[in-house]
């Protein structure tokens, strides 16, 4: 198991309207060896006496290793009523709690000789292609892999680091796409989000418009467990072997 260590919070910020975003630093003076795609867990006490652990996916864009002092972001979904939520929306600045971690095998594998990468996630799942930039930038450089991200959302606000994505879709035009995919609103202001490929509906409905490869593509899914089972489903009837699909599934605790 995982040796706790503290974290102090460095600083908090609603992006969404059910989603923060935190940024904590290790408080002991020691680096944290992470690789982009692994999450962390943080513990803390609860009213009862009893103590809880939460998980979340390190959204911090980095290559490897977080230096000491460097920052350790996360995103946390607001669920009313939730322990966790609670908790981070009563802590003050400096306060720290423990963690553990990071853990996680939902990386980018060095030896992977793909020509493209499908990034397929709904919610705060996303959060695991954020921290993943830095290397796929390094990738569509070195070997001209593609990338395309599709990030199922209910309205535009919930588009977490969008313009991080649409960042890179204007720096590797045409080896990085940005496919949005929004259940309940339509993305409205298309300045805002220019480069985008916006669809309404849910994320295995794009997977046709993306015609997977066998043998050519690699797909990472993160987020609701629902959509992870229908899109494993739909990736494999389009041919794609299991080993090249990998996933993560997102419970919601409160």
């Amino acid at each position: 198991m995982s040796k706790f260590f503290p974290i102090r919070l460095l600083e908090r910020r609603q992006i969404a309207p059910t989603v923060l975003h935190l940024a904590f630093v290790r408080d002991d003076g020691e680096a944290l060896d992470y690789t982009p795609g692994q999450f962390i867990q943080i513990h803390f006490p609860l009213a009862d006496g009893g103590t809880a652990r939460r998980s979340y996916s390190c959204a911090t864009r980095h290559d490897h290793r977080i230096a000491c002092g460097e920052a350790v972001e996360f995103v946390a979904s607001i669920v009313p009523g939730g322990a966790a939520t609670a908790l981070f929306q009563g802590m003050e600045i400096g306060d720290c709690l423990q963690a553990s971690g990071p853990l996680g095998l939902f990386t980018l594998k060095p030896a992977d000789a793909n020509r493209r990468y499908l990034l397929i996630a709904t919610g705060t799942g996303v959060a695991s292609y954020r921290s993943m930039l830095p290397q796929l930038d390094a990738m569509i450089r070195e070997r001209g892999v593609e990338v395309a991200i599709v990030h199922g959302a209910r309205t535009p606000a919930e588009l977490l680091f969008a313009d991080e994505f649409l960042a890179m879709v204007d720096k590797h035009p045409g080896k990085f796409r940005y496919l949005p995919c929004l259940s309940r609103e339509d993305l409205g202001d298309a300045a805002a989000f220019a480069g985008a490929e916006p669809a309404h509906g849910h994320v295995q409905d794009r997977l046709a418009d993306l015609a997977p490869k066998p043998g050519a593509d690699i797909a990472y899914i993160c987020g609701n467990p629902n959509m992870v089972d229908a899109v494993v489903a739909t990736l494999k009837e389009s041919g794609l072997p299991m080993k090249d699909i990998r996933r993560e599934k997102y419970i919601s605790l409160k």
